[in-house]
């Protein structure tokens, strides 16, 4: 049974939901560091966590059993996701469970900020009546700029245009159309809406391109009196900067929730006037820490019971009905790698994939991991799937090509592979008979049909007359029985080459193979192992 570990406190129905799961054990573990955070994670299939504990690429280093990680939150800042990648760990997260509780708070510094409530109840804890001290402005006729119009950003908006303020935003992902439909006024770039805002809040990721996304070259810009309110991640205000601004005059007032180095009790900020701060209070509320406690351990459960791949951020994801409808086209990749890596040991140059038919529009990127897991499987000290075959395929300088046709040939669904090193290309293609049949149906340039599973002996040969007989009564001679044979001709016409597959019930000893290769007319051939038809790896929900 899969364990999990809980790192950082969850709410109590997320506990009451890992308890009554029934498919999994778990165990509470909370404020682990260093060496003890590594080794206590070996013993373990799966995590989960909030904010607190850091998993870091030391704290993952040699691992061999995590298969899971969840954030319970939106933020994965404090976990490596390319680390975790490269040890085929899937790393999920849960974006929306502290939706609204995010967005209310930067509605909630916005407001505090405009109206300088947290120094006017200071003032009366001290004793003073300074009404005239504590001028504010209205927020309504107002101009919001927002920077990242993800599910809070858009929260955000909404709330502001029940403000009556004027909504302007930027999103690389945001359509036209559906930024018009949301009512907001798109921007080129952050620094077009600068010049042009009374208030800016930011709702992105923290990356290399919104790290330092507001420093003291963009404050000059902005309209002096400007107020900025962050509730997303440290880093993309610059903390000094922003106290600069402040200080001189063209801030009118700065709101933060978070900040570059957490937990923060020493900032350039605190104790400055037009400032208020939170201790990253944005999704610390009762509603918003059971959704995401709930939330995480169901994309466990569903992880662990069916193979399912929801909200992960390192690779694409395996929702339900996705793998469904992929389970069968996945088989078929996966096991072409398998084929070709059993039957070619040439380091690969360059893989392509070329899907044809109705699989040409489906998701073939994952298609193409599948194909890139099974080939690299044997290969690799580690465990190889879905999430970082093809990181360790680019980390070798194997370049993987895909290629789409949607027109239909002699299979509905037919996917194509070709490994190329230096001295030889090798190619099969296969599709899927019925839902959950794989077939490989081209060879060599040979067309057959032969079932992708167990034992295989794949031969090329002269195509003359006998040669079939002579391998049969080979085998028989061998004690090895044949459940079944395919064989397919490179050219319509006979005498040529030709590609022959056995299905056979038991391995073939070297002897058998070594009597095999001295026949006249045999010029190759290769033993392949594949797994059942119906057994496939977890991450396919094996």
């Amino acid at each position: 049974m899969p364990k999990v570990i809980v790192l950082d406190s969850l709410s109590q129905d997320g506990i009451d939901l890992l308890e009554s799961a029934g498919n999994l054990e778990y165990e509470v573990r909370i404020g682990l560091k260093g060496e003890e955070l590594r080794q206590a994670l070996t013993e373990f299939d799966g995590c989960i966590l909030r904010s607190g504990a850091k998993l870091t690429a030391d704290a993952l280093e040699g691992n061999t059993r995590l298969k899971a990680i969840v954030r319970a939150g939106v933020g994965t800042d404090n976990i490596d996701k390319e680390a975790a990648t490269r040890l085929g760990i899937v790393v999920m997260n849960t974006p929306g469970g502290n939706t609204i509780s995010t967005a209310e708070h930067t509605m909630a510094l916005m407001m505090g900020l405009s109206r300088n409530v947290a120094p006017a109840y200071q003032s009366l804890r001290e004793g003073r009546w300074d009404r005239k001290l504590y001028m504010g402005t209205q927020l309504a006729g107002k101009t919001l700029g927002i920077v990242g119009l993800g599910r809070i950003g858009q929260a955000v908006a909404s709330r502001a245009q029940a403000l009556e303020m004027k909504i302007l935003g930027y999103d690389p992902f945001l359509s036209a159309a559906r930024a018009k439909e949301l009512g907001i006024e798109t921007c080129a770039s952050p620094k077009e809406m600068f010049p042009l805002v009374d208030y800016l809040t930011v709702h992105t990721p923290l990356t290399d391109e919104t790290r330092g996304l507001v420093g003291a070259k963009e404050i000059k810009t902005m309209r002096k009196g400007v107020r900025l309110i962050n509730c997303a991640r440290g880093g993309i205000y610059d903390e000094a900067a922003l106290a600069e601004g402040l200080k001189s005059g063209q801030i009118g007032g700065v709101a933060l929730d978070v900040y570059s180095t957490e937990p923060c009790t020493d900032s350039p900020l605190f104790g400055m006037d037009n400032v208020l701060c939170t201790p990253h209070l944005g999704a610390s509320t009762e509603e918003a820490q059971t959704n995401v406690a709930v939330e995480g351990v169901g994309l466990l459960i569903d992880f662990f019971s069916t193979g399912e791949i929801r909200q992960a951020v390192n690779m694409s994801p395996l929702d339900g009905k996705t793998l469904e409808t992929l389970r069968g086209s996945l088989n078929v990749s996966y096991r072409l790698g398998l084929l070709l890596a059993q039957m070619d040991k040439s380091p690969p140059n360059t893989c392509k994939l070329t899907f044809e038919g109705d699989v040409a529009s489906k998701d073939t990127r994952l298609l193409s991991a599948a194909f890139a897991a099974g080939l690299l499987e044997h290969a690799m000290d580690s465990e190889v799937n879905i999430v970082n075959a093809e990181i360790l395929l680019r980390e070798r300088g194997i370049e993987l090509i895909e290629q789409r046709k949607t027109d239909v040939g002699d299979f509905s669904s037919l996917i194509k592979a070709e490994v190329t090193s230096d001295t030889r290309t090798s190619q099969a293609a296969g599709t899927l008979f019925g839902k959950m049949i794989p077939k490989l149906v081209q060879k060599a340039g040979c067309e057959l049909e032969a079932n992708l599973e167990g034992i295989l002996l794949l031969f090329r040969h002269l195509d003359t007359p006998g040669v079939i007989g002579k391998v049969g009564s080979l085998f028989g001679t061998h004690r090895i029985n044949i459940a079944s044979m395919a064989v397919g001709r490179q050219e319509s016409k006979p005498g040529g080459q030709a590609m022959g597959i056995l299905s056979l019930d038991s391995q073939p000893p070297s002897e058998a193979v070594a009597e095999l290769l001295a026949l006249d007319d045999i010029k190759q051939a290769w033993v392949v192992k594949l797994p059942p038809a119906q057994e496939m790896p977890s991450w396919m929900g094996g």
